[in-house]
Formats: structure tokens, C-alpha cells, sequence
């Protein structure tokens, strides 16, 4: 006899209300006509959500362009299809998930690879639970290791267990990044928001924002280095932290320090602005659920007043007045009046932040800023043959990411610039059917990251927001 926790690891109850639905699967998941699916056969798909299928069907007919159809269908539940572990652990939901062609969690990648699917979740009590069990894995990952920024599935060593550091057994990586705290929070909010589910946060979630607000104020350095170090053995200059791993002094000034971007690259000054920004909205989010769902007046008081102190910091230190665009966000800040003008394709970036809520798209700073970052003013802004975006020193020169490109559209209200960066993604996928890490500003053939399920999934995210314009 198959069980419930069978179900629930396969999906099959989802695949059993669609054998006795007027509308099979089978039509829902047929393919775009002229196209060729490139989603794993039924059978192989890690998890399927009636939901998400119906809503790929609807999509693809209201799509003119076949092959955006088809780049759609392979994209947006490529999370689900790929990547997802669901399993039922002491009686609660658990969902690892994996970034891709890495065999890890990234608490970033997680949240925004599931954060396309919690609208579904209402029509879909198995993706409920799945997107549930992200969250608690997240609470788990964070109570092992707020410092951490991937992690893997059991407590087997991790490739990079020989950093300098503190190295757990569970954890892949611990590069301490602003933003691996952040996604998690904006990921719960959200799901409370849409479903009124309280039941993920327990004493363990309850715990867990504790020790993030904790962490944030430790990194704020007001005492000292505060805890964290971290240096690599490498030939890579961006993978390791200068001066026995603190990073290049700062002057606590209200923002909290970053050692690593959400590229996994180090910092060149220590307060990352677009992360301070995400922090603030993300310590907000922690407040309103302390207040509303757990009853933690004192907890939701401190992250408020917190969230108040880096904004105040962000305004007197992290606006700078730029020659040619006047007050603009810099991308790095120290405190001693020093700061890095230029932008990161990875999100949070500067360009991206009305999509995460942390800027408003019709604030002054924020519009000058996007056209300083979007422009040769910004040293790692690319423009070649086949399209123009912006990078960043993961990948080096002349390679563009997709995700830039993706953000430019999520950020803008301006039909024909999104058209255009639609038709950009469209035409520079290689003919792969998907999105990639990166591609060379002159040849997208050249590419690097066969399966990066973010950027996938954030595609298709980008398709649905735009879906009337697209059909138009």
C-alpha cells in the first residue's frame, strides 16, 4: 500500500486528483507546438503541482511569441522538476533545495528559486506544504549557522571544509553574506501573507530571527571585529577576506557589514548598501510578524529600532553625489567617507531593489542610481553585438548575466524597455530553452551554468508579472 509520506516525496496525490480531473494532465503538459519540452519526463520530475501545470498551460496560450512559450514552460517549474527534496521529518514538512549543478542549499537561492510558486499555494495543499518545508529547513539551516550561506543536505564534509573558519558538519559554505538572513525572512513573510499559515513559525522560527537579529548587530562592529573571520586557500582573490579575514577596516557607523556580496564574492568596503537596504525591509518583516503571529512585543520593538538606526546610517553615508548623475546609492561603503561606485548583477543589487521591496522605483536616489548602473559609468556594465547588461568579478569581462537583464525588466514601467529586455533574454539563451549564469556580450553560445535554477525560475516569474503586456 502507498503511504501518505509516499504521496507526499512524489506528489502523487497531485497526479492522482489529475487522473480524475475533466482536464487530464496529460493535456496540461503538452508541449509548445514547434518546440521540443525540455522539462525531465513526468515520471523523473522531482515534484509536481496541478497548479503550477494549469498555469503554465494558460500562460503558453496567451504567449504570441513560441518560443518565449516554450522558454517559459522549461523555466518556471524548473525548481519543482530539478531541484526540490520533499520529505516529512518528525512529523513536519522539510524541502531542501538545491541551486542547481551545485549540490547545495543556498539560503538565497531557495527562497527566490520558491518564491515565484507561494501564490499557487492556495490552490495546491501539497505545494503548501513543500513551500512550508523550505521555510523550516531555512530555520534549521540559520539555527546551525547564522554565518553560513549554503549547506548541504546530511553532515557530509563539505568540499570547502578546509576553510579557515568555523566549519560545521552541515554546512557546504560560510561566507557571510547580509542577504542569506534576508531571504528567508521576505520568503516566510510572504507565505504568512498569502495563506495566514502560522504554522511554520514555531519556537524553532521564533529562535532563528532572535539569532538574526543577533547577527546583524554583531556585524554592525560596533565592539570590535565580532566573531566572524573567514580565509581560503585559493589563487582567487575575491574568494578569501583580507587582514586574518575581517575584511578592510570600517567605521561603525550604523550599517551592518557584509564579507561577502550575493555573488559569494568578498567585498571591497565591508557595508554592502543594496544588502543594508534588503536588511532593513527584511528586520521590518520580522517585526510586523513578531507583533501580529508569535506576540513578541520586545523582539518586534528591537528589530524596528534596529531597522531605523542602518536606515539613518544608509542616508548620512551610503548617498553620494556622482559627477554627471548627482545623488546616487553606492554599491560599497566604509564609514571614512570611501565608496565603490558601481553595481553587481547578482540580487540583491542596486538596481534590483524595488523587486525586493527595499527601495521605492519612483524615489530620486533610486532613479538616478539605476541610470548611473545602467550605463558605462558602471565598470562592470557590458555592451557587445548581442545585448548589453551588467556582470560582475565572478565571471570577469564582458559577461553579461541574464539575471541583470531580468531585474532591469522587474524594476521598470516602461512597456517598451520591457519588451526589449524580454526579447534580449529571448534571443541570447543559445537555443538551450533556459537561462544561464552568464553569456558573453558578443556570443551567447558562450555561456557558463548549463542548470541555474534561479535564474530560471526568476524568468518565468518575469514572463507571469508581464504576461498581458506579452499579449498584447
Amino acid at each position: 500500500m502507498t503511504t501518505r509520506r509516499d504521496f507526499l516525496k512524489k506528489g502523487g496525490l497531485l497526479l492522482a486528483a489529475a487522473a480524475m480531473n475533466a482536464t487530464p494532465l496529460k493535456k496540461l503538459l503538452a508541449n509548445t507546438e514547434g518546440y521540443k519540452s525540455k522539462r525531465p519526463p513526468l515520471a523523473d520530475r522531482k515534484f509536481t503541482s496541478r497548479a503550477v501545470e494549469e498555469l503554465i498551460a494558460t500562460t503558453k496560450q496567451r504567449l504570441k511569441d513560441p518560443k518565449l512559450a516554450w522558454m517559459f514552460e522549461n523555466c518556471f517549474p524548473n525548481t519543482l522538476d530539478t531541484t526540490v527534496d520533499f520529505r516529512v521529518e518528525n512529523g513536519k514538512p522539510d524541502t531542501f533545495v538545491i541551486t542547481g549543478d551545485i549540490n547545495a542549499m543556498w539560503l538565497r537561492d531557495s527562497a527566490a528559486q520558491v518564491w515565484p510558486y507561494v501564490p499557487l499555494c492556495t490552490k495546491d495543499e501539497q505545494l503548501k506544504l513543500l513551500l512550508a518545508g523550505v521555510i523550516n529547513r531555512q530555520t534549521r539551516c540559520i539555527l546551525l549557522d547564522p554565518y553560513a550561506n549554503s549547506f548541504t543536505r546530511d553532515e557530509k564534509p563539505s568540499e570547502w571544509a578546509s576553510d579557515i573558519t568555523r566549519m560545521k558538519p552541515g554546512i557546504h559554505e560560510r561566507k557571510w553574506e547580509i542577504d542569506s538572513l534576508c531571504y528567508p525572512v521576505r520568503l516566510a513573510h510572504h507565505y504568512w501573507k498569502t495563506t495566514g499559515d502560522a504554522s511554520v513559525f514555531d519556537a524553532e522560527w521564533r529562535e532563528a530571527a532572535r539569532l538574526i537579529l543577533t547577527t546583524f548587530r554583531e556585524q554592525q562592529r560596533k565592539d570590535g571585529h565580532g566573531p566572524y573571520t573567514f580565509m581560503r586557500r585559493t589563487e582567487r582573490q575575491l574568494d578569501t577576506v583580507c587582514n586574518d579575514g575581517h575584511g578592510h577596516p570600517i567605521r561603525p557607523v550604523g550599517m551592518i557589514v557584509s564579507a561577502f556580496r550575493p555573488s559569494d564574492d568578498a567585498t571591497t568596503f565591508g557595508f554592502l548598501v543594496p544588502s543594508n537596504l534588503f536588511a532593513v525591509a527584511s528586520l521590518r518583516q520580522i517585526a510586523e510578524l513578531s507583533a501580529r503571529v508569535t506576540r513578541d512585543a520586545i523582539l518586534a520593538k528591537q528589530c524596528n529600532e534596529l531597522a531605523d538606526e542602518v536606515q539613518t546610517a544608509i542616508n548620512q553615508h551610503a548617498i553620494v553625489n556622482h559627477p554627471t548623475r548627482g545623488r546616487v546609492y553606492a554599491y560599497e561603503v566604509d564609514g571614512f567617507g570611501n565608496a565603490y561606485l558601481t553595481d553587481d548583477a547578482n540580487i540583491p543589487s542596486l538596481l534590483s531593489l524595488p523587486y525586493l521591496g527595499a527601495a521605492s522605483p519612483s524615489d530620486p536616489v533610486y532613479r538616478a542610481t539605476r541610470e548611473l548602473v545602467w550605463s558605462d559609468h558602471n565598470p562592470y556594465f557590458f555592451k557587445g553585438k548581442a545585448a548589453e547588461g551588467i556582470g560582475g568579478p565572478h565571471i570577469g569581462h564582458d559577461m553579461i548575466w541574464p539575471m541583470s537583464i531580468i531585474a532591469r525588466a522587474m524594476t521598470s514601467n516602461d512597456p517598451a524597455e520591457i519588451i526589449r529586455s524580454i526579447r534580449v533574454l529571448r534571443d541570447t539563451d543559445a537555443d538551450t530553452g533556459f537561462m544561464h549564469e552568464s553569456f558573453h556580450k558578443d556570443d551567447p553560445s558562450k555561456f557558463t551554468r548549463r542548470w541555474f535554477a534561479w535564474a530560471n525560475t526568476l524568468f518565468g516569474e518575469l514572463i507571469l508579472k508581464h504576461a498581458e503586456l506579452l499579449a498584447s
